[in-house]
């Protein structure tokens, strides 16, 4: 059954995809937080990194959405699994952003 919240959840997986397509794909690395011109060695390898990444964060929020859908009455263990995937993404970004900085 298609929720207000299955709603917000596809327009937020269609935001954080967005970003993802302009970081990765338009080189958009401005839009990465702490991004500084000054320390970045490899920009494109940078967006490749944190766009893919971001992307896959979207597909997590998608998953979610079509649980929703289909089973809202289980969804707990996919939001588990959910708020898991993305604190563990979100480390593999702070600390892969690394390899494509000087250390200044």
């Amino acid at each position: 059954m298609v929720t207000a919240s299955v709603v917000g959840l596809i327009a937020t997986a269609g935001f954080i995809g967005a970003l993802g397509i302009l970081i990765k794909h338009f080189g958009m690395v401005q839009l990465i937080a702490g991004y500084d011109p000054d320390r970045v060695t490899d920009v494109e390898g940078l967006a490749e990194f944190v766009g893919t990444n971001v992307l896959y964060v979207a597909v997590l929020v998608l998953l979610v959405a079509v649980v929703e859908a289909t089973a809202p009455n289980r969804s707990d263990l996919v939001w588990i699994a959910f708020v898991a995937g993305v604190g563990l993404l979100t480390v593999r970004m702070i600390r892969g952003a690394r390899r494509y900085e000087t250390d200044e």
